[in-house]
């Protein structure tokens, strides 16, 4: 039992540390939560606090998460507190008595925080409602929003199109942006329209000028922001403002329904993949009071209400989705007095006036002035040229401002508001920043992917960015039923590891969707499925290399023809075997090594696999292919896939405009693919002094505790950080009343 000195609370942590808090009222349920933070995430909130106020002003080129993970301080400027400020009023404004509640539920938290400090003689600055609003924009940001990378995009368009014309260059570009490959895994079936194209030629896209990006970097005066390449990023906190923003992409959830399960029993394993630190950036709590019987995973900063977990009769959890929430406007710069304009311009052109950027005094951050201009459509962010103009490069997100109102999903879920799919997906529609969603109950399982989505003008291409002249705003935002959104799911399953929510509808013009996703690792479900099975699914995909599914078609690529070698081909039929028993990336034994040579061969192998498939067309543009997708990641992976299955005369749905590896012939391409495994096992051979792939081991892959705080290390898994293993029994009174 903790001593809190409050009356009507009490707060009893069990043998694990979980606090379970019992309030007489709701402020006295909220007043628990916040003392609970205090005790278990005090060093958490006091680094946090400053750098969350970065993601309220959404400051560009400075990553928030970054910031606490490095211990920076940053010290908010008053205009920087306006804008947490206003989103009180906002709160009010749109929800009425609910907004009021949700104000007086966080300011009882930061009473709790307070009390905690002030009994253990903690010296801090007092919490503050604030300080809730802006931990709210922290969270969204880090694994919340999507889009923004427009900028990059229309570069590397611009950057093909010089070295092959402007047709052939755009056929490249589109095959690689992979915005609508039918081939995706989607979470549902159902078909959801929000489409690559507004309608109508895309006269309101710009594409910029190769080169000519400079990114702004808010620590340089004004005068030199603008118009200068940005200082060498600091990794982790100081980030190429114009590219698209950092964000963690993680979480993964398999609900299986009622109708597939073998007890009838709605069955979900789900959880949120946040990676692993020392404080843990969530902390586990039960709460109990007037209308509220939840626990789970909550924010420190906003812990009076439930981020993942479950009351009596459901229970939800999230996954980043990455929706199209920013867009980069490209604001054409002019001068006052007519004269010809430059990077340098302090205004740009705006429904036919040559208007004023605003200049924006974020604050400090390790006693540098961060400095930027705002535009009527957000941040500059950097400085370029179309078709040889100088203009500016503003990034809008549809949530800026807006942060709060996320808060009264969470708040509904936690008081179990959420009692059937339609008011679920009712509720989950208020959160603004991009998540799928998963829901199981006694009765149904259900999913929804939210976001503040906008609806764009005609005449644009979402990939690029958007002429900031005023023809193209925004024309309002999707409704609840434009949402993808199911129940069941497909054959009873609703699985999703951040891949495509749904047939048709395009997410953030910086994320690749393509024929290859990790998601199709959960796979070799029972037809009646039990939990055990759901759970062994989940833990089977989490030791298997996610490269795995593209490793057939290279193979069968790869045996059109003899190899340079024995050894080579040894290497092939080991990863052959290997990816036949699902690749498990295991040290079973915790020898310190992985326990066959498959993660060795395929982490030396992958890379250069993909650079011969793309290479022979992308030449030397392959590292700005790289840097806009990936080649090493999913991106990659579909490449390879997609590419090689058409070589070989596979049925293809929507096939790439060109074709890659080998320019279409098949013995070339072949023939580098081997030249690309034989140079790799040469230097696995060289690095293990062994010319026997079977015994080329490597050090098993470990996890530490971000930041370093602790020394522990443990094997690797990718799978979820915290995790829900749940079985809804049917309702007493019998199925299917």
């Amino acid at each position: 039992m903790e001593q809190t000195g409050r009356p009507g609370l009490k707060l009893v942590y069990d043998e694990y540390g979980i606090p379970h808090v019992y309030g007489k009222t709701r402020a006295d349920v909220a007043f628990g939560a916040g003392w609970t933070t205090a005790r278990d995430r005090g060093l958490l909130i006091q680094l946090g606090r400053g750098p969350a106020r970065v993601a309220v002003a959404d400051v560009p080129g400075i990553n928030a998460f970054g910031l606490v993970t490095s211990a920076q301080t940053f010290v908010a400027s008053p205009e920087t507190e306006a804008l947490v400020e206003a989103q009180k009023d906002l709160l009010v404004k749109t929800y009425g008595d609910k907004g009021r509640q949700i104000l007086a539920d966080a300011q009882a938290y930061a009473d709790g925080v307070n009390a905690y400090w002030k009994a253990n003689n903690v010296n801090q600055a007092p919490a503050t409602v604030n300080d809730v609003i802006a931990v709210t924009a922290f969270i969204g940001s880090i694994f919340g929003a999507g889009g923004g990378g427009e900028a990059t995009n229309s570069e590397l368009l611009g950057k093909l199109q010089q070295k092959f014309g402007e047709v052939r260059g755009y056929k490249a570009w589109d095959d690689v942006m992979l915005a609508d490959d039918p081939e995706a895994p989607t979470t549902t079936r159902r078909w959801f329209s929000y489409p690559l194209f507004t309608g109508g030629k895309p006269t309101g896209s710009v594409t910029i000028d190769p080169g000519s990006i400079q990114s702004v970097d808010p620590r340089q005066p004004l005068s030199a922001a603008a118009t200068t390449a940005s200082a060498e990023p600091e990794p982790g906190v100081v980030v190429d403002a114009a590219a698209a923003p950092p964000r963690k992409q993680a979480s993964n959830f398999l609900v299986v329904s009622p109708d597939r399960s073998a007890t009838h029993n709605s069955l979900a394993v789900m959880g949120p993949q946040l990676g692993y630190y020392y404080p843990e950036i969530v902390q586990q709590i039960d709460l109990h009071g007037p209308g509220i019987n939840a626990q789970g995973a909550a924010v420190p900063g906003l812990a009076m209400y439930i981020l993942i977990g479950r009351t009596k009769d459901y229970a939800w959890s999230l996954t980043s989705a990455g929706h199209d929430v920013r867009d980069v406007f490209a604001e054409q710069l002019c001068n006052p007095d007519g004269s010809a304009p430059t990077r340098a311009s302090t205004h740009y052109l705006f429904k036919g006036q040559c208007k004023a950027f605003e200049e924006f005094n974020a604050g400090l951050l390790q006693g540098t002035p961060l400095r930027y201009r705002i535009s009527v459509h957000g941040q500059v962010i950097g400085t370029a040229t179309v078709g040889g103009e100088p203009y500016a490069l503003a990034r809008k997100r549809s949530t800026f401002g807006r942060d709060a109102l996320n808060l009264a999903a969470l708040k509904d879920m936690t008081e179990g508001k959420a009692s059937s799919p339609k008011r679920f997906w009712r509720v989950a529609n208020q959160f603004g920043f991009t998540f799928n969603w998963a829901y199981a109950s006694r009765k149904a399982t259900a999913y929804f992917t939210s976001g503040y989505l906008p609806k764009r003008a005609r005449g644009l291409d979402r990939r690029l960015p958007t002429l900031g002249t005023g023809n193209y705003e925004w024309q309002g935002f999707l409704s609840e039923r434009e949402h993808p959104h199911d129940v069941s799911g497909p054959g009873g399953l609703l699985l999703n590891w951040n891949n495509r929510s749904a047939p048709g509808f395009m997410h953030g013009d910086d994320e690749a969707f393509g024929s290859v996703h990790r998601v199709e690792l959960f796979d070799k479900f029972p037809w009646r499925v039990t939990l055990p099975d759901d759970v062994s699914v989940m833990n089977r995909a989490a030791t298997e290399d996610v490269r795995s599914p593209v490793w057939p078609v290279v193979s069968k690529v790869l045996h059109t023809g003899p190899a340079p070698n024995a050894r080579d081909q040894k290497v092939v039929d080991l990863l052959d075997d290997w990816v036949a028993r699902d690749a498990p990336r295991l040290d079973a034994d915790d020898d310190g090594t992985f326990d066959e040579a498959g993660p060795a061969i395929m982490d030396a192998v992958w890379r250069p696999i993909a650079t011969a498939v793309m290479g022979r067309v992308f030449g030397d543009l392959l590292p700005d292919l790289n840097s806009v997708r990936g080649l090493g990641g999913l991106a990659g992976e579909s490449y390879v896939d997609k590419d090689l299955r058409t070589l070989l005369g596979y049925r293809v749905d929507g096939r790439f405009n060109l074709s890659y590896c080998g320019e279409g012939s098949l013995r070339v391409c072949r023939d580098s693919l081997w030249i690309s495994l034989h140079v790799a096992a040469d230097g696995l051979a060289a690095q293990f002094g062994d010319p026997d792939p079977a015994n080329w081991l490597k050090t098993g892959d470990r996890t530490g505790f971000q930041p370093g705080l602790i020394p522990n290390t443990m094997r690797t898994t990718n799978r979820p950080t915290f995790q829900q293993v749940l079985e809804f029994q049917r309702p007493r009174w019998g199925w299917g009343r």
